[in-house]
C-alpha cells in the first residue's frame, strides 16, 4: 500500500467526470487500500474519492467512524429528507462551509470483491456519500455552499 498526493483546488481533474470501473481486480483493490491509507493519513479525512488522488475512476473510501466502506461504480438511487450540514474537503484545505444534503440516502454499488451491494446512510453518512459521489461528477463541494465559516 501507498500514500497518494492528494489533488488540490485548482486542479483540473477535479472538474473531470470519472469513468465507469469495467472490472474490478487486483489493480481497483489497490487503488481502493492506497486511497484508504491516504484518507487515514491525513487530518480530517472522513472519506476519499479517486479523482482526489489523480485517478478518473469511480472509487470510494469512506470511514465516518463505523469502519472502512470500500465503494466501486456507487450512485444515489433514493435520498429522503434534508439536512445542513457543514463541509470541508482534503482538496480544499482550510475552507468550510453550510450547504443542504438529503437527511437519507441509499447508494448502489459493488463492493472490492465486484460484489452488488446497497447501503443506506443517514445523518453524517449521508453527507459523506452525496460529498464522495460528488466528486466522482467533477463536483465540489463548495459548488453547493450557502454560507462559508471561518
Amino acid at each position: 500500500m501507498a500514500l497518494r498526493q492528494i489533488r488540490i483546488y485548482g486542479d483540473e481533474i477535479l472538474r473531470k467526470k470519472s469513468r465507469t470501473v469495467e472490472k474490478v481486480d487486483d489493480k481497483i483493490r489497490q487503488i481502493l487500500n492506497d486511497m484508504a491509507d491516504t484518507m487515514y493519513n491525513t487530518e480530517n479525512g472522513g472519506g476519499l474519492a479517486a479523482p482526489q488522488i489523480g485517478i478518473l475512476k469511480r472509487l470510494v473510501v469512506i470511514d465516518m467512524g463505523q469502519g472502512l466502506i470500500k465503494l466501486v461504480n456507487p450512485k444515489i438511487i433514493k435520498e429522503e429528507g434534508s439536512q445542513e450540514v457543514i463541509e470541508g474537503c482534503l482538496s480544499i484545505p482550510n475552507t468550510w462551509g453550510k450547504l443542504m444534503r438529503p437527511e437519507k440516502v441509499t447508494v448502489q454499488a459493488l463492493d472490492e470483491n465486484g460484489e452488488e451491494i446497497m447501503l443506506i446512510g443517514t445523518g453524517d453518512l449521508a453527507k459523506c456519500f452525496c460529498h464522495e459521489i460528488d466528486h466522482l461528477e467533477g463536483i465540489l463541494f463548495t459548488d453547493l455552499v450557502t454560507e462559508y465559516i471561518k
